[in-house]
């Protein structure tokens, strides 16, 4: 069985275009997000409550992902009935730990090596630790937006995720939305996980040179996992619009990625903007930069 290649970073950090440009490599099948190492078992992934405790399963977006990989391996396509036949082998896999889940899926599509990024596996360690648990030769990507154009693409498209992962700075008079401290803590949660993963087995990768120099960049990332480099593979590489899960999907699992991305899920040259870590920021209004952990984390990146 292939091991599978897991993409650790905190949202907006270009972890959709990069997952899907991996993922159309000859020989891997990039997945949406499945979320599954969020929750033990599938019945937990499936129940969704709201804050006054009522069940909102139904309006949940964060199954599908699988939905829609269920329906894609196993029928070949993604439609109507085929989310429908999703969801009856849901329903007869119910109980069983994702861990199983994950890795039937696994075996599925062996032996083409399946990638996924959910931003939500970084949020909290155990998450990743059950990653490890289930397959103790997962390779991981350490995927690293600069801090400023992270918490910018934050605050403008995704406020709600800057309030649900504790992004709230309460030493002033008033509390502040300041999505650094996501960053930052996001960053730290993956630095301690690697810590228990073999070195060969993780590598690091700031997106704003992986889009730069994307041909470089690709054939690095496939010889470290030991598949082709050559210059077929990474041309197909750089259409990540050709994979299956590069637009939304039939109704009822319209989703499994981020919307902006599904509306335009095609790679572009890159030239980066030189990003600041000293200058007040836009969304705070007490004109403070970033913390000075913020700063130093950023610096040990290569920012």
């Amino acid at each position: 069985m292939a091991d599978p290649l897991f993409i650790l970073a905190p949202p907006r950090s270009y972890t959709s275009l990069v997952n899907a440009m991996l993922g159309v490599h000859p020989q891997a099948f990039g997945l949406p997000e499945l979320n599954l190492f969020t929750v033990e078992t599938l019945a937990d992934l499936w129940s969704t409550r709201g804050k006054n405790g009522q069940d909102i399963s139904e309006y949940s977006t964060r199954k599908h992902g699988l939905l829609r990989t269920v329906a894609e391996i196993y029928a070949g396509e993604q439609s109507t009935d085929s989310i429908q036949m999703a969801r009856h082998w849901v329903n007869r896999r119910f109980h069983r730990t994702t861990g199983e889940i994950y890795r039937e899926l696994v075996d599925a599509v062996d032996p083409l090596i399946t990638v996924e990024k959910s931003p939500a596996y970084v949020v909290n360690p155990q998450f990743m630790e059950r990653i490890l648990e289930t397959f103790p030769n997962a390779k991981f990507i350490h995927l690293v937006r600069h801090p400023w154009g992270q918490c910018k693409s934050v605050m403008n498209l995704l406020q709600l995720s800057a309030l649900v992962t504790d992004s709230i700075d309460y030493s002033g008079d008033e509390p502040i939305l300041d999505p650094q401290i996501a960053w930052h803590d996001s960053h730290i949660n993956i630095l301690e996980f690697l810590e228990t993963v073999p070195r060969e087995n993780y590598i690091r990768v700031l997106g704003e040179v992986f889009l730069e120099h994307c041909d470089e960049q690709l054939a690095m990332v496939c010889d470290w996992l030991g598949i082709r480099s050559d210059a077929q593979a990474i041309e197909a590489m750089k259409h990540p619009e050709s994979s299956p899960f590069s637009c939304f999907g039939p109704a009822h699992a319209a989703l499994g990625n981020d919307p902006n991305f599904l509306r335009k899920p095609h790679y572009t040259p890159f030239r980066p903007s030189k990003l600041s870590l000293d200058e007040p920021l836009p969304w705070r209004p007490d004109g403070r930069s970033f913390n000075h952990s913020v700063v130093a984390l950023a610096h040990d990146f290569g920012y």
